[in-house]
């Protein structure tokens, strides 16, 4: 994807990939990003687990309080983006 050309986007890959606890995931997270984009970017990762447990669009709106428009465009990632959502999820449910 385009948004990862530059001295800045290879950084912050860097830093994710060095990460090695969840503590420290939080911390780096607490500090790059704010309660809100942290909240959204919750959201997203948890419409994607509903949303690959097969849940209505209905049901995910009701336990995430994401709109429509967010489910469909996590679903779109879900089915012909880059794989990073099922690549997350499998390795977090041991697949």
């Amino acid at each position: 994807m385009e948004v990862f050309h530059g001295e800045g986007a290879e950084l912050l890959v860097k830093a994710i990939l060095s990460l090695q606890t969840e503590a420290e995931c939080r911390a780096f997270l607490e500090d790059l990003m704010t309660g809100k984009e942290i909240q959204d970017c919750s959201q997203r990762i948890l419409v994607a687990k509903l949303l690959r447990e097969k849940t209505v669009y209905s049901r995910i709106a009701q336990h995430t309080g994401a709109s429509t428009a967010t489910i469909s465009r996590v679903n779109r990632c879900c089915a012909y983006g880059a794989g990073g959502y099922q690549t997350v999820l499998d390795r977090i449910e041991g697949k």
